[in-house]
């Protein structure tokens, strides 16, 4: 399973998500060695990044990425409007420091300092144009009281409430083999909804999330997403209407090339590649999202720094990619 279906209630003002990801989410796994505290909290962004993108209105990137001074020092979780997603994580501890039942405050606010950035990227920018970005601190206030939130769907509410977006509501789980989520999002009274009035509205919103939380981990694990429909909807389905619509498909892909990595190699400058290359006799990287190397031996980088055609500066090496 692989898929994210999108329905509306006709009986309440609601719109929602459900996603299953079983082999993309393995395909970010077998690129990596992460502790399983790791895996748990970077496949629950990558089951929020989803949802989310899939309420996208254009044709770009939704880019999730928690930042933090703790044992998570990077997440990043990039997924595009066709779903194409890809995941990676930078810790700044050695992996068996990391207890396996580590919450997400522990490893991205330990010191107060994590931070959650969602960029929504449109693919056709107006030049000069920058992305659309929200930021928020990993923290919630409860009175005199600042707390570390416990969850990447909390962390998500946390943003959707900062950033005035509809009122929605986030269920996420994960394991070593499966990723699992709902979205339930209330929308404007008017528009299809117009037929209700402000109390039903309000009710409708109301018995939705109720039902909605009666999901369980496991379900969300191990079911297909038509099979949750029915069942957490079937009598709202029967009384007031719930319609689905076509399946989309999830699937891994990285966007790494040779050529984005002769951009970097420019940005950090001839004399600093000369002195890799005085050290090493080559310079090679390797992709944080898929695990692919890259190699730019004298001759390529030679290229990259000398010529003004990229098809030139990024020629094929002999060996390697």
């Amino acid at each position: 399973m692989n898929e994210l279906l999108v329905f509306v209630c006709d009986g309440a003002p609601v719109r929602g998500e459900i996603v299953s990801i079983s082999t993309a989410w393995q395909a970010v796994l077998e690129r990596r060695n992460d502790p399983p505290a790791v895996r748990r909290i970077l496949g629950d962004f990558v089951g929020a990044a989803t949802l989310l993108c899939a309420s996208l209105k254009f044709d770009g990137t939704l880019i999730i990425q928690a930042q933090s001074k703790g044992p998570i020092a990077l997440l990043v979780v990039e997924c595009k409007s066709d779903l194409s997603m890809r995941a990676t994580v930078k810790l700044s501890v050695d992996p068996s420091e990391i207890a396996p039942n580590a919450s997400l405050g522990e490893l991205l606010d330990a010191t107060g300092s994590g931070r959650l950035v969602i960029t929504l990227d449109p693919s056709e920018r107006e030049p000069g144009q920058p992305p659309y970005q929200g930021i928020v601190a990993l923290q919630e206030q409860y009175g005199s009281t600042i707390k570390p939130v416990s969850s990447a769907a909390e962390a998500i509410g946390i943003y959707m409430q900062k950033s005035e977006q509809l009122e929605t509501r986030i269920w996420l789980a994960s394991s070593d083999t499966h990723v699992g989520g709902l979205l339930l999002q209330r929308m404007p009274d008017s528009g299809g909804h117009a037929h209700l009035d402000a109390q039903n509205a309000a009710e409708g919103w109301t018995r939705i999330q109720t039902l909605g939380e009666t999901i369980t981990n496991d379900e969300l694990l191990t079911l297909p997403p038509e099979t949750i429909l029915r069942r957490l909807f079937l009598e709202e389905s029967n009384e007031n209407g719930v319609r689905s619509f076509p399946a989309r498909q999830i699937r891994f892909s990285c966007r790494c090339s040779r050529n984005k990595v002769a951009d970097v190699l420019r940005m950090l400058g001839e004399e600093e590649v000369q002195g890799i290359l005085a050290e090493q006799g080559m310079v090679e990287t390797i992709c944080e999202f898929c695990a692919k190397p890259y190699r730019f031996d004298a001759v390529d980088c030679l290229q990259v720094f000398k010529t003004d055609l990229l098809s030139d500066a990024t020629r094929p090496p002999s060996s390697g990619h």
